[in-house]
């Protein structure tokens, strides 16, 4: 068990000294493994091409990248090395070993990114920031990147709380934060998986087929499947769905009064929190 201990000591202290380039490595791995997997295999027909949706979707995410780097600047996980050189939070105060720990951070702060998901579909100002991600006329790798700057940087604010809560080792809050990006890219994904092994994967995983009903033009089927990275949440609190009543080759995507492929753009997706459309999301029909 000691050896166990120093080997995960190990990957901890490893994991924090080269956290900038695991997280890059990890993010642009996935997103071409992912994006190849689309070529070769894919789910669905695209409604738009690549080039008027990539340019902007990866615009968005380096807008978003920056905003967090200069007006929040500790992040999460430098938040998580200042909480634990002032012994804040509950795990900087009972001692459990750090594997323990470190699994129990990695789920609980999955779950907080679930309630968060849908608190952003039940409160009108966080649903209109919100909406942009579900604006995208086509689900790709490329949809789990675009996301509002605003809501980004709120993101931020309620991870930086649940860290602060936890105590979180640092290298716990590194993780996560790679398994919830390389499954977002992964669960927007545009690609094929065989069936039989899909009905197995979404038991410990949010699987594309899975992921893909939340973006339904349907606003029963927008409210449902809000996981991003373990699937039991929905299960557990009524939101899962299985499927799309339409298929999910026939099923649209998007958001009523958002159709226009002019939304696409950059500057338009920016201004979408303050323009009107027609859909209003009734949390109490979300599942």
């Amino acid at each position: 068990m000691a050896g166990f201990e120093a080997g995960i000591e190990a990957v901890s202290s490893f994991t924090l000294a080269h956290e900038a380039a695991i997280r890059l490595g990890a993010f642009a791995g996935i997103t071409a493994a992912v994006a190849a997997w689309e070529y070769l295999a894919p789910r669905r027909g695209r409604a738009v091409p690549r080039w008027a949706r990539w340019p902007h979707n990866f615009g968005v995410a380096a807008l978003s990248t920056l905003a967090v780097r200069l007006l929040v600047p500790t992040a999460a996980v430098g938040f998580a090395i200042m909480a634990q050189s002032r012994g804040w939070g509950l795990f900087n105060a009972v001692s459990l070993p750090l594997w323990v720990e470190m699994a129990i951070c990695v789920v609980v702060l999955d779950l907080v990114i679930y309630l968060q998901h849908v608190l952003f579909h039940t409160v009108p100002p966080l649903w209109w920031l919100h909406r942009m991600h579900h604006t995208d006329l086509d689900v790709d790798v490329t949809t789990g990147v675009r996301f509002h700057p605003v809501e980004i940087l709120l993101s931020a604010g309620v991870k930086i709380g649940a860290v602060a809560v936890l105590g979180a080792a640092p290298a716990a809050v590194v993780i996560f934060e790679v398994l919830l990006n390389a499954t977002a890219m992964f669960n927007h994904g545009n690609v094929r998986v065989p069936a039989a092994l899909e009905r197995v994967l979404r038991w410990f995983i949010v699987t594309p087929d899975m992921h893909r009903v939340h973006h339904s033009i349907l606003p029963l089927e927008t409210n449902s499947n809000f996981s991003f990275n373990l699937p039991w949440w929905d299960r557990l609190f009524g939101t899962y769905r299985d499927q799309p009543a339409g298929g999910h080759v026939a099923m649209s995507i998007g958001i009523d009064g958002f159709l226009d492929p002019r939304q696409l753009r950059l500057d338009r997706m920016l201004a979408q929190p303050f323009m009107s459309g027609s859909v209003k999301v009734d949390a109490k029909r979300g599942g």
